[in-house]
């Protein structure tokens, strides 16, 4: 890479930095990369765990995630338990 890329690119960072979604004059909002947020998920013992599903059953947890004012994953860890203990 020439000197001069290497000015472009650091500069092209540099502006995509500026203009990060989620900032509004005079508010900053923290946002965490995806290396901080898996560590974070790690240290309190999330695990990621990917599975097919019916669309239809998808759209009936985003309903009840929706109704109960959660995300999809709370709603998915609380009906696993429910069907693990009975």
């Amino acid at each position: 890479m020439r000197k001069t890329d290497l000015a472009k690119y650091d500069a092209k960072k540099l502006m995509n930095k500026m203009t990060v979604p989620g900032t509004e004059f005079g508010k900053a909002v923290v946002t965490i990369d995806k290396r901080e947020q898996r560590r974070l998920d790690q240290a309190a013992g999330l695990v990621p765990f990917a599975t097919k599903l019916n669309a239809e059953l998808v759209a009936q947890l985003h309903a009840l995630a929706k109704e109960q004012g959660s995300d999809v994953g709370t709603v998915v860890t609380t009906l696993l338990k429910k069907a693990l203990a009975a």
